[in-house]
């Protein structure tokens, strides 16, 4: 199993021990770039939201506390679509 096999279905930022969705949290799924595949937690977000975000990776173009930039799918509001990396904040 590869990395990318082994993230698919994983929930962004949750324990590793306990990854997997929750039946009583809402999720999207984050599409292309280095979290392909994970599912993110938007229960408690509005769809009057911007519907951007940039996650903190280690896996991105800019190593450990970089950011990957993701953004709502304007035809499906349960994918997020990778638009690209940048270096996190010092």
């Amino acid at each position: 199993m590869d990395e990318a096999e082994f993230l698919r279905g994983r929930v962004y930022g949750a324990d590793h021990d306990d990854a997997g969705p929750r039946p009583d949290r809402a999720y999207a799924e984050l599409v292309g770039g280095p979290l392909d595949g994970l599912l993110l937690d938007v229960t408690d977000g509005s769809d009057h939201e911007p519907g951007e975000v940039a996650l903190t990776t280690e896996i991105g173009r800019y190593g450990p506390g970089g950011r990957a930039l993701y953004v709502r799918r304007p035809t499906d509001a349960n994918r997020f679509d990778w638009r690209g990396d940048t270096p996190g904040t010092p």
